[in-house]
């Protein structure tokens, strides 16, 4: 039986639930190991199955992860090949006596999901995924990458094995520079890719070489998309103003401090409660782009707004504590080092989510911060009635903020500090699109009478 029909044989078989979902993933990652054809019967040898053991061990697979791939290979000998070798009981109960939860720091028992593949503080992994795709989200998480970063980059290392099939790190060691060059410039002449998507698809297959597969990529002489030059969409005053009036509650309170503060999307929605300063009238970015932390001005007109916000936030972390839930997620390894700190108000998110959610890293079932999405929609209705027909994003009133202070005479590095941009070329920008630059320049022909 091929492995295309085991899987319409487990739905079938007697089964747990998580058995029955996770044993044909198990016994196709061992399958990429051998390198066998999903259209022929796999062949299963005890060698080959111990050098598969120990691969994911060195891979930090615990030992009650490993024993369910042992119990799906077994099953796949036993009920589908129904042959009588290779017996695998010893190895099972080898793994067993190690898998007990005395000796399991996560008390994970041997039949627990095996997607649950916990390695310190870089949350789990999938084992059906590649190892290459494997090894580089553990890298990007041990360095801290964002989430979206880490589906980005991941989406793109997919596609360029795509063309160079490889699921070891040496399978891959005839492709380099060529195969890079190759594929950045098929992204810029056929797909017509923007300069910005070429430059992260070549960040991605950077990280892949430099960090995963240890490999220094020299000059890639690609053909680049070419970045234009663009200036970015301000709002008038007036504007503002209006576009103001037509938000009301939690939505205006964001485009106030997007507007107010200056800060960016995902650095509003991942505010804490204890990030805001009232008494010194300031608000802290944590971990910022870059992950730069900085100070900016906690606009008076925001105060009432933000407080009632964050008193209605206490009244659902009140309820999620009498439900029995209330953590919210810490950076890096905090919820290690001080175990009931996800459970204090102060590190909870100042705009949670209407629902729970499940952590796709960890597999906890927490409260989240909105989705960008939400306030997206509730701008671009407040645009359409106030009659503004620019392309407004939540970002046009991060470019207003910066405009607006270099109007009213405010020195370009402090409107950097406050922006958190590293170089003040950046910040340069908004010198074209101010009344202060070239737009204070009278025309010659306004004064000809």
């Amino acid at each position: 039986m091929t492995l295309r029909q085991m899987v319409e044989f487990t739905r079938r078989a007697r089964l747990t639930d998580e058995d029955r979902r996770w044993f044909p993933k198990l016994v196709r990652e061992y399958a990429n190991f051998t390198r066998a054809t999903s259209d022929q019967p796999l062949e299963l040898q005890r060698d080959s199955i111990i050098k598969y053991l120990q691969k994911i061990k060195a891979q930090g697979r615990q030992p009650w992860q490993r024993l369910q791939a042992v119990r799906a290979l077994e099953f796949y000998r036993q009920y589908v090949l129904q042959t009588p070798e290779p017996n695998l009981t010893d190895i099972q109960d080898t793994l067993r006596k190690h898998a007990s939860p005395a000796n399991d720091p996560q008390g994970h028992p041997a039949t627990d999901d095996p997607k649950k593949i916990t390695l310190g503080a870089i949350g789990r992994v999938d084992p059906a995924e590649s190892p290459i795709i494997q090894r580089m989200r553990r890298d990007l998480r041990l360095l801290h990458y964002s989430k979206r970063t880490e589906q980005a980059y991941v989406g793109w290392v997919e596609r360029f094995l795509r063309l160079h099939p490889a699921q070891d790190p040496h399978d891959l060691e005839t492709v380099g520079e060529n195969e890079v060059k190759e594929f950045l410039s098929d992204l810029a002449v056929e797909a017509q890719v923007a300069a910005s998507t070429q430059n992260q698809a070549f960040s991605a297959l950077l990280f892949l070489f430099q960090k995963v597969l240890k490999r220094e990529l020299q000059f890639v002489d690609a053909v680049r998309a070419k970045r234009p030059i663009r200036l970015p969409v301000v709002l008038s005053r007036d504007e503002v103003t209006r576009l103001l009036a037509e938000l009301g509650g939690r939505d205006l309170l964001m485009a106030q401090l997007l507007y107010g503060s200056g800060l960016r999307m995902m650095e509003v929605l991942r505010l804490r409660v204890k990030d805001v300063l009232f008494d010194q009238k300031q608000i802290i970015v944590r971990d910022g782009k870059g992950e730069k932390d900085r100070a900016t001005m906690l606009p008076t007109a925001a105060v009432d707004r933000l407080r009632r916000q964050i008193e209605n936030t206490r009244e659902v972390h009140h309820r999620d504590l009498a439900e029995g839930r209330g953590d919210v997620w810490l950076p890096y390894a905090l919820a290690r080092k001080y175990p009931n700190a996800g459970k204090e108000f102060g590190w909870q998110y100042i705009f949670p989510a209407h629902k729970l959610s499940r952590d796709p890293r960890s597999e906890s079932v927490r409260r989240h911060h909105l989705h960008d999405s939400v306030f997206a929609s509730a701008l671009h209705r407040a645009a359409l009635r106030a009659a503004i027909d620019k392309k407004l994003t939540a970002h046009s009133l991060r470019h207003s903020f910066a405009t607006h202070l270099l109007e009213d005479g405010k020195d370009i590095r402090t409107i950097q500090e406050l922006l958190g941009h590293k170089d003040v070329n950046t910040t340069m920008i908004y010198t074209h699109v101010s009344t202060v630059g070239a737009t204070a320049v009278r025309s010659p022909l306004d004064h000809l009478g």
